[in-house]
This record gives structure tokens, sequence and C-alpha cells, in this order.
């Protein structure tokens, strides 16, 4: 296996060439990618009559955005290691933006699920966005930036929704998807102007095998845990493919092993630093959706339930969109602290701060301030959680595989946030009152969902205690993450020091 790195003479990571405005348009980039996946919440209860289609059918429109995402997130970083991140994240935004267009200009349910499937692919931006940061900024700002990157998803589907809801409440509804391939044309316009491409190369060639076989054992796994609760858990189509995707992936995976340029290598993947990240991940996803689908719906039910805030629409979103911008505000807490005592330890407080937001919350749900203090809080924890994450990542493999090993990262992410969405939604229909022949949520189910993110959490917590032991990065710098970023760091202070003496 060769996953060695070229660097081309010219604008080295970290060279004061390095513009000061590629850290907002990454982090944009990340936003309007995050918009894609809570695009359609406000209108989620209205698709079936928008798109003259049964419920089940009409859930797709959702579905296919999240299998093309978790099939293109590895896929695209792979392809960004070794033909070029940025043109890699010009590429996830263009089909974005196709895939935007095909939706505004229908009402049918193939061609709109087509469009949503496009969107999709555009989740690969975000591991993207990390390995440019991770190649082109210089150390002091890495920590940071990365931290606002990973924070995009949850900054944008906050945002997203007071917006979309405002939208879809006064003009037609396709206008959202007019909207958002506007947003990812300017986002490409941006691209293109600030962004440099990475010098650093990975050889050898694209798994074209194993891309395929991850792709049909995610999808494998990820359509029933969407859709589980529609045909039911124990149906023969569910656990068939169950049984499918385990059987896929562990043939998958002895083929990743023998490959000389695997897709993903599992070697590395298997180390302690990674692989405990990597399960984390999936916790975090869990407690982050977990409030994304409680909090509006509790905002938005009518008084005379008892329990129900009788909030509209709009204000439900903005009540709700403190969670992504109080996300957005932690980067540069995370730098601080992830400074003194390194991403470990910030992600074990992340983790702690959402423990103490689900367990404040399950007695905080009788009046909209309190929703937004919960959101506020968790918001904050999630924040430092999610901006943890890639500077484990980063810190654990080669520069080669950057783009490659946190787009693994954000698929675990992704599938946190699908078994929240199936979990949580089985939870809500068994606990829900029948009035008038609509499926009321009761709050015994919000309080029991709250429950689940709350042991999501404790799992995360000692997958986060179980990680090895890092040294703080006392002069605000990641350490070196691999033979080629040691001997560079060598490299540089052994000039440091030629200049001295001279001197």
């Amino acid at each position: 296996m060769s996953h060695t790195t070229e660097r081309p003479t010219g604008r080295a990571p970290g060279s004061p060439a390095t513009p000061r405005a590629l850290v907002p348009v990454l982090a944009f980039a990340g936003i309007v990618v995050a918009v894609m996946q809570t695009l359609l919440v406000p209108v989620i209860k209205d698709l079936p009559q928008l798109l003259d289609t049964a419920p089940g059918d009409a859930t797709w429109v959702l579905t296919s955005t999240l299998l093309s995402g978790a099939v293109a997130t590895p896929i695209m970083g792979r392809l960004g290691d070794l033909y070029g991140k940025r043109r890699m994240l010009v590429a996830s935004l263009s089909v974005m933006v196709v895939g935007a267009l095909v939706s505004a200009a229908t009402s049918a349910l193939v061609p709109m699920i087509v469009g949503r499937t496009l969107q999709g692919f555009a989740m690969g931006a975000i591991p993207l966005g990390i390995g440019l940061m991770r190649d082109l900024l210089p150390r002091e700002r890495l920590g940071s930036a990365m931290a606002l990157m990973s924070s995009s998803i949850g900054v944008g589907g906050g945002l997203a929704l007071p917006a979309a809801a405002l939208v879809a409440q006064n003009t037609d509804w396709h206008v959202l998807f007019y909207g958002a391939a506007g947003l990812g044309a300017l986002a490409i316009a941006l691209t293109l102007t600030v962004v440099p491409e990475s010098p650093t190369r990975a050889k050898g060639s694209f798994d074209l095998p194993g891309a395929l076989g991850l792709s049909l054992g995610l999808v494998l796994l990820l359509l029933p845990v969407t859709k589980g609760s529609d045909w039911g858990w124990s149906s023969t189509t569910t656990l068939g493919l169950f049984a499918g995707s385990v059987a896929v992936l562990l043939l998958w995976g002895a083929y990743e092993l023998r490959a000389k340029a695997p897709l993903v290598d599992l070697r590395t993947t298997a180390r302690p630093a990674v692989l405990f990240t990597n399960l984390a991940s999936i916790m975090v996803g869990v407690a982050f959706y977990v409030v994304s689908l409680v909090l509006p719906q509790l905002l938005q039910l009518p008084e005379s339930t008892g329990y129900g805030l009788g909030q509209s629409m709009v204000v439900a979103g903005l009540l709700v969109a403190p969670l992504g911008l109080t996300m957005m505000f932690t980067a540069p807490v995370y730098s601080r602290l992830s400074a003194r005592h390194g991403p470990k330890v910030t992600l074990i407080i992340g983790l702690l701060i959402i423990a103490v937001g689900y367990g404040a919350g399950l007695g905080m749900m009788s009046a909209a301030w309190q929703a937004l203090v919960i959101a506020i809080v968790l918001g904050a924890g999630i924040g430092l959680a999610y901006s943890s994450l890639p500077a484990l990542i980063v810190g654990a493999v080669p520069a080669s595989e950057t783009g490659a090993a946190n787009g693994l990262n954000t698929l675990m992410r992704s599938i946190g946030t699908s078994v929240s969405s199936a979990v949580v939604g089985m939870v809500l229909a068994n606990t829900a009152n029948t009035v008038g022949g609509v499926a009321i949520p009761t709050m015994h189910g919000f309080r029991v969902s709250f429950l689940i993110a709350t042991a999501a959490v404790v799992v995360g917590l000692l997958l986060a205690l179980c990680l090895p032991k890092q040294r703080a990065a006392g002069d605000h710098r990641l350490r070196a993450s691999s033979e080629e970023d040691a001997s560079l760091e060598r490299a540089r202070l052994a000039a440091k020091a030629d200049e001295a003496v001279t001197a």
C-alpha cells in the first residue's frame, strides 16, 4: 500500500500567501451543505400532499439524501486525497446545485427523489474542507478553523430551520430549492476565487471495487435503519437487509485489507485514537439529532394538548436556531481549551455539557424560554464535541489520508443521526396518542427520547475516556501526525536554529 505524499514546489502549507478568507469561505460551504439536510423539515408533514403520494413514499425524499450523503462522504474524501481537495469540493457543490434545480422544477415524486439524491452528494464537502485547512493553514490557526468547519453542520441546520420555515410559510415551497441552488452557486464562486488547491497528494489509484462495496454495504445498512419503522423492525425485508449489510461489509473489509491502495486504510482506522474517535462520533451524532427532532415538535404542538407550547413554525425555528449559533461561537472556546488540555479533554467536556443539557431538559419542557435554554446548552456541548473530532482524527493519520479519514468520521456522525432519527421516530410513534385520526406525540415520548440521548452521551464518554492520552497543544499547534509531518517540523526547527546561529 502506498499513501505517500507529493508536495509540488509553490505555495507551502501555512505560508503567508494563504488567503485570510479561506476559513470563512470553507465554513460557508459547510453551512450551505448542512442547509440541504434540514431544508424540508418545515414541510415534512405536508410532503405527501405536495407530491401527491402516499406518506410512506414521501419519506424517500429525505431518505435518498441521507443515503447518497453517506455513500459520497468517504468516496469524495479519497478522491480529494488523490486528485485535489479543492477540485472535489467544487464538484460536490456543483452536483448539489444541479440537484436543487431539479427539485425546484418538479412536484412529482421520482424527479424530486433524483434531485434530493444529487443534493446529498454535497456532504463530502465537510471532510474536504477540513483536509484543505490541514494542508494550507499554519498550525496556530488550524485548531479553531477545523472546529468551525466541523461545527458547520449544526450551524447550517440551526440557521436553515427558521429561514426555511419563513419561506415555506409565505411563498411557494419550491423557492426553498431555488434559494439553496443560489447559495451553492455562491459557495462555488467563492471557493474558486479564494481557496487555492492543496499541494498534498496521495499516490496510487482510486479503489473502485472498494467504493462499490462500501456503497452497497452502507445502503443495505442505512436503508432498514431509516425505513424500519415503516416496514416493521422484525419484517423479512428489514432483517434481510441488515444481514446483507453485515455480509457485504465483512467481504469489503477483507478486500480492503489486501488492496494495495484501499479506499479506507482499515489498519489506520483500527488505531485506538481513530477507532474510539469514530465510535464516539456516532454517539455525538445521536445526541445532536434528538434535540433537532424533539424541540420543534414540542414547540409547535397546540396548548390544548396540555403540554404543547403553541408556537408558530417560524417562532419554533427561531427558538431552535441558537443550537447552531452556539455551536459556531464555541469554535474559539474550543481552540483555547484544546491548546491547554488537548482535544481529548475538550471532547469529554463537551459530552459532559450535553449530558447536563439533556438531564436538565427532562424537567424543562413547559415553556418556550426553557426550550431556548436547552438549545443553547446543548449547542455549546455539541459544538465542543464536534470541534474535537477532526483534531483527533488529523492527529492520528498521515497527511495524505486526511480527506478519506475525515470522510469516514463524517460518515460515523451521519450513521449516528440516522440511528437517532429511526429510534426517536419509533419511540414517538409508539407513545403517541391518536386524536381525530392524527397521531400526536406525547410528553412521555419526548422524555424517553431525551433519556436515549443521555444514554448515548454516557456511552460516548466511556469511549472518549478510552482514547490514548495526548499532550496538550500548549503553543496552539497540532502535533505532527505522521512521519512526513514530523520530518517537516524537524526541518523547520533546524532551519530556525541555523538562522539563529547565523544571526
